[in-house]
């Protein structure tokens, strides 16, 4: 099984890709779309686009996913998130992949074994998980994570995809 996880951002989209292999988790790529700030949003949300349905075309994986929103203080950093999670879950549809949705403290209680654990926790025990030389940029290990935690929900439902 391979699957991108992908950790949107409208400034910063983190994506990664894991592949199960008997038993083992691997890393096959990953990587983040980085975008200036004062960049116009829809120019952002286009190269998030562009950006994802490259990394699907090179590494064909057979799903996606996307880590839901969190809570937001402020409103417009939520709806930004939330356009930059649309384009994603655009890209999926669009790539005809099935498209899974976990909320971050899932994610978290996944891979660290709590929900409350800050990104460089994520980091390490990613790191660790995938027996990675160092520990890859926060977004894409946020990425890593996400996509870690569809692999283990699968293996426990007994789904393949």
């Amino acid at each position: 099984m391979r699957v991108l996880g992908i950790d949107p951002g409208s400034r910063r989209t983190g994506w990664g890709v894991v592949q199960l292999e008997g038993t083992r988790l691997r890393q096959i790529a990953c990587g983040t779309i980085s975008m200036p700030a004062k960049l116009a949003l829809p120019e952002r949300l286009r190269q998030i686009h562009e950006g994802l349905v490259q990394v699907i075309a090179a590494h064909a994986p057979e799903a996606m996913a996307v880590e839901e929103i969190f809570f937001a203080k402020y409103a417009n950093a939520a709806l930004k998130l939330g356009h930059a999670r649309g384009v994603a879950l655009l890209v999926g549809a669009q790539a005809e992949i099935p498209v899974h949705e976990y909320p971050p403290a899932i994610v978290k209680r996944t891979v660290v074994g709590r929900g409350a654990a800050d990104k460089i926790q994520v980091g390490r025990l990613v790191t660790a998980l995938l027996g990675l030389p160092e520990p890859p940029e926060e977004d894409a290990a946020d990425a890593l994570a996400v996509a870690i935690t569809h692999i283990q929900a699968s293996r426990s439902a007994g789904i393949r995809r």
